[in-house]
């Protein structure tokens, strides 16, 4: 073909669309280029019989390439477009000129081709099974480790401790400790605010005896709490003069 488009023509004279139309008698690649260059007159070629005869081409020829009848197709649409826009009022337009859009068809199947011609290249590279072969037993590769340990005394302590617990049996026995049970400090406010007919401080209501420091903590916890139940159910009431001051309670009257 000219310098639009190369096309490989290795098959017979069928595989090449030769219109006879109104206008144009010949190669349609050839009315494509001579069109870009403005040397026939596109008004009088039918479209219409264009198309007829690119249909009767393809439906006639038995074995035809699909990229030979797709590139065909291509530059019958660009002539179309071309004789469209030849048509059309001259106005302002935004689009590319017939010209312009004639050289993009043109770098478009140039690059249609030079991609065919790169997959050519590609499956004509040896193949393995076919034009090569592997070898029978082939030889592994020795891989030839060295470690480097990179820790500190934390890492150490940490992964002997892991360790360490793994392999000593773990038991765990909850000591019962002595507590002053919170039903206990609400039974014991409740008896003894029958007795107390003034102002009580809450220290006076705590177990007597001997107590240990945890159970004294238990004792004055449960009594304080006892003590806040009693007052909002309405039957006691509680004051305190200062911040950290001691707690006073009484019965309400």
């Amino acid at each position: 073909m000219t310098d639009i488009v190369s096309l490989d023509f290795n098959g017979s004279e069928s595989e090449r669309l030769n219109l006879d139309i109104e206008g144009w008698e010949g190669p349609l690649d050839v009315l494509l280029h001579l069109a870009r260059a403005q040397k026939v007159d596109l008004a009088r070629i039918s479209i219409l019989e264009l198309v007829e005869q690119y249909l009767v081409f393809v439906a006639d020829a038995k074995k035809l390439r699909l990229e030979l009848a797709a590139d065909y197709l291509v530059m019958a649409a660009w002539l179309a477009y071309l004789k469209s826009c030849l048509l059309l009022p001259k106005e302002e337009q935004e689009e590319p000129s017939a010209e312009e859009l004639a050289l993009r068809l043109q770098l478009r199947l140039q690059r249609l081709d030079a991609m065919r011609e790169a997959g050519a290249r590609l499956l004509a590279r040896d193949q393995i099974g076919r034009d090569a072969f592997m070898r029978g037993a082939p030889e592994g590769v020795r891989v030839v480790k060295n470690a480097s340990w990179d820790c500190e005394l934390y890492d150490l302590l940490k992964a002997y401790g892991a360790i360490s617990s793994r392999r000593t049996p773990s038991e765990y026995a909850v000591r019962r400790r002595p507590v002053f049970s919170l039903e206990d400090a609400l039974a014991r406010l409740e008896s003894m605010l029958g007795t107390a007919l003034d102002w009580t401080v809450l220290s006076s209501f705590l177990p007597e005896g001997v107590m240990d420091e945890e159970f004294r903590r238990s004792s004055v916890a449960s009594s304080f709490v006892a003590a806040l139940e009693l007052t909002r159910l309405g039957r006691t009431e509680l004051s305190q003069a200062d911040s950290f001051a001691p707690l006073f309670l009484r019965k309400r009257q």
